[in-house]
């Protein structure tokens, strides 16, 4: 039980390393959290401080993911719920991170690097969601909410209600929970699409 607990608070620090305020720090952007839609992001980062630094911000979420749910399988082998609760931790500690005081990003890119790890078939269902919606839209939080639930939706469909499946839609439902605002603007014409700078935050 301490061996459990254990992997799945360090998936929770892994997940609350702020990569992508780090990179937007060193990229001269004092706090991303200031700027643009104040989201500690990599699409905030990319109008706030550049593509490469979004690019960069993407790439380290998404490694978090990965590496979180990695370590939880080799430290708890034979315990399948395990890997699947350290997924979800490393999300929630992106959108709630102790180093920076529960104030974090939505969680797209870490989980899609953990359930890439998990169900790759399921996340390379929905990483094609994301980018066509992205491309045809240019709106970055659409495609997050149709990817997160794609792959929620596609892990049930090939694993049925296990522990894998349960933890992809628990992930999926705080993704689109952390989304709600921008699904708002979207109905209201208002929401800022991938092309826009990051300025001050309003």
């Amino acid at each position: 039980m301490l061996v459990s607990l254990g992997v799945i608070v360090l998936a929770y620090l892994i997940g609350s390393v702020p990569w992508s305020f780090l990179v937007a720090r060193a990229k001269g952007v004092a706090d991303v959290r200031n700027v643009g839609s104040g989201n500690v992001g990599a699409t905030n980062v990319l109008r706030s401080a550049g593509r490469g630094a979004g690019a960069l911000a993407l790439g380290l979420d998404v490694a978090k993911g990965a590496l979180a749910v990695a370590l939880a399988q080799r430290l708890a082998p034979g315990h399948p719920w395990i890997p699947a609760a350290a997924a979800a931790a490393a999300v929630v500690g992106h959108v709630f991170p102790i180093f920076l005081g529960l104030r974090g990003g939505k969680g797209v890119a870490t989980g899609l690097g953990a359930f890439a790890v998990l169900e790759p078939v399921a996340a390379l269902v929905a990483l094609p969601v994301f980018l066509l919606v992205v491309a045809t839209t240019q709106l970055a939080s659409l495609g997050s909410v149709l990817g997160a639930s794609s792959l929620a939706l596609a892990t049930l469909v090939f694993r049925g209600p296990d522990p894998v499946a349960i933890s992809a839609v628990a992930t999926a439902a705080l993704i689109v929970l952390r989304h709600r605002s921008n699904l708002q603007r979207i109905l209201a014409g208002t929401e800022r699409r991938l092309d826009a700078r990051g300025g001050p935050r309003a």
